[in-house]
């Protein structure tokens, strides 16, 4: 490195941003992810021992995926080398593996890459890889904010062993802000800044577990506050709200969070928790979801799983549905709300969507069995001579408006598909059926 290149990476260093200049040097100054990096976990033990394999670092943005990579980097004697998934090409890779080649052949060096945002990798550049980390040419570190086992090629997934971060506690994105506001050498304590408890519980707390997140909104807030009388710059709850307008709820619409989200949502008006339901709903309208998705997946559950305990959930999560169409926002989430916590609160069976999915797997199993004549149609030319309708029992000339006869092809007679639960008005419906067959057997 010549003088000018150092001078460079210098200057860069200490005018960049407060996030990267507090990126941690040793593995021991990460905060955060002991469920991977606590002492006697493997991933800890195995940069530590320099005997790293092959990784995939899979979570939100700001949980220290690239720190851990930086971490690696300043810990092992390997080569490493690091490209982004956004802006390399074929090229870029082939210069990588030319290179860990030679360093293997010649010197015995091991070369580790480290690809951030992998999953923009398509399937072809992936592949690509794929045989110079089966060989162990390369040690591939691959970061992504998606789910792997989505976006990343099943090979690699399975020569990698895969670390999902977790999004940091509001105590250690404190701990994190703190070290900002004292570190005098990488961190902003030559400003000799303070920052009140409600400024830092703010912000620990509305940084929703991002901590690049929470350290660029307290540098903007020291840089930006005047001195007090004393001479000291004081973050207050009101600078700290200044420097975060408005909670960015993590939130991709074609993401992880997407599907877990309304995931939550569903399973949260399954088990009868309002309170959950309402909770996930404001999650999805405050990060901009779309209001007739959520309408859809409400109606979804009227029927899959309130179903015939009480019809009227469908009927209310259908007129929400047309209703959130003609108000939109922000009307619409009352009427979201109102659905929502109707199915929620709602008696639930499963009955019909057990009964169809049965009958389903069996009409696609078996060949298809033969229709009863007597239920078949009658009205067309020469039905009649078939013999088909005849004995046709009319069910409303009897009492009850029932009548015993075969419905089910010969085939599958006494098959039951529809076995109706205790709940709602399903109860009221199998009671009522218990009884006018009883009484139907009877006359």
């Amino acid at each position: 490195m010549d003088l000018f290149t150092y001078m460079r990476e210098n200057k860069m260093e200490k005018e960049s941003p407060l996030a990267s200049r507090l990126r941690p040097k040793t593995i021991d100054e990460i905060v955060g992810q002991e469920h991977i990096l606590g002492k006697n976990k493997m991933l800890y033990r195995a940069i530590q021992a320099d005997k790293l394999q092959s990784i995939i670092l899979y979570g939100p943005p700001g949980t220290g995926k690239t720190t851990i990579a930086k971490v690696i980097a300043n810990t092992t004697k390997s080569v490493f080398k690091q490209i982004n998934a956004t802006s390399a090409g074929k090229k870029d890779m082939e210069a990588v593996v030319e290179e860990a080649k030679t360093n293997l052949g010649a010197y015995g060096k091991r070369t580790i890459l480290f690809v951030d945002e992998i999953h923009r990798f398509h399937k072809g550049q992936q592949d690509y890889l794929l045989p110079f980390v089966e060989d162990g040419t390369i040690i591939l570190i691959g970061a992504t904010t998606e789910n792997p086992y989505f976006e990343v090629n099943s090979a690699l997934i399975s020569r990698s062993i895969v670390f999902e971060l977790k999004t940091l506690s509001q105590e250690s994105i404190a701990k994190l802000l703190l070290r900002a506001v004292e570190d005098v050498e990488y961190g902003l304590g030559s400003y000799g800044a303070i920052i009140t408890k409600e400024a830092l519980d703010f912000l620990s707390q509305m940084s929703d577990g991002d901590a690049r997140k929470a350290l660029n909104a307290i540098e903007l807030a020291v840089l930006t506050t005047e001195k007090n009388a004393e001479g000291v710059i004081v973050i207050t709850l009101e600078v700290a709200q200044e420097c975060i307008q408005k909670r960015a709820v993590r939130y991709d619409k074609t993401g992880d969070n997407h599907y877990d989200t309304i995931s939550a949502f569903i399973k949260s008006m399954r088990g009868s928790d309002p309170d959950a339901a309402v909770y996930y709903l404001a999650r999805m309208l405050y990060a901009g979801e779309s209001i007739t998705f959520i309408a859809r997946r409400i109606m979804i559950c009227a029927a899959e799983d309130v179903s015939n305990a009480d019809p009227n959930a469908l009927v209310v999560a259908t007129a929400a549905a047309q209703a959130v169409e003609r108000l939109g926002m922000p009307e619409a989430r009352i009427v979201l709300a109102q659905a929502a916590t109707y199915v929620a609160t709602a008696p639930k069976s499963n009955s019909a969507i057990m009964a169809i999915d049965q009958a389903l797997a069996l009409v696609k199993s078996q060949q298809i069995a033969s229709i009863p004549n007597h239920l078949r149609d009658a009205h067309y030319p020469g039905a009649s001579k078939l013999g088909h309708g005849g004995g046709y029992l009319y069910a409303h000339d009897y009492p009850n408006h029932y009548v015993a006869q075969q419905y089910l092809p010969d085939e599958l007679v006494g098959t039951t598909f529809y076995h109706m639960s205790d709940n709602g008005a399903e109860k009221d419906a199998k009671a009522h059926l218990e009884r006018i067959k009883k009484e139907g057997m009877s006359h």
